[in-house]
């Protein structure tokens, strides 16, 4: 007798949780005024950047959980300290990783309806959403990966194949 499956989703989840505790462990020795120096980039700074992940990140688990997330603005500025936004992606990523890791029978087969942050009624494949959920993430990290260049600090190594290794070096 064998126990449930994995999604291959997990390796996404257990990779997204891993580059972001090193994405933050390096934003973490980084000055108030750097952190939230508008450097140009969609959101402006890191910090603003690492908001909207949360956002985008709460919106969409809440769809994947089958509930409806009412709109903050995709810029929305969910924690001001540094410190509290570092706590809420921990919970957050712990709630992805239990998801996805189990994950409902057919979810990938499913059509997802949500009404977008434009306030349209639109329905997509679960298989569009799912890597999208995961590329966003990885977009975004890379866009204050380039910030901490900008910064003159040392962006960490984020390629998924290191960050799974299970002694990465």
């Amino acid at each position: 007798m064998s126990g449930p499956v994995a999604s291959p989703w997990c390796h996404y989840a257990a990779y997204n949780r891993r580059a972001n505790e090193t994405l933050y462990a390096v934003c973490a020795g980084l000055s108030g005024a750097e952190y939230k120096r508008d450097l140009g980039a969609f959101f402006g700074s890191i910090h603003g950047t690492l908001n909207h992940l949360l956002v985008g990140d709460t919106i969409w688990m809440t769809r994947f959980e089958g509930g409806t997330s009412p709109s903050t603005g995709l810029d929305a500025i969910l924690f001001e300290k540094f410190d509290a936004l570092r706590e809420a992606r921990e919970r957050m990523d712990r709630r992805i990783e239990r998801f996805f890791g189990e994950l409902p029978a057919g979810f990938e087969a499913r059509d997802i309806r949500y009404v977008n942050n434009a306030g349209i009624d639109s329905t997509d494949p679960a298989d569009v959403l799912l890597p999208h959920f995961f590329n966003h993430q990885t977009h975004h990290r890379a866009q204050v990966h380039t910030m901490l260049s900008q910064l003159g600090h040392a962006p960490p190594v984020l390629d998924l194949h290191r960050v799974l290794r299970p002694n990465p070096s």
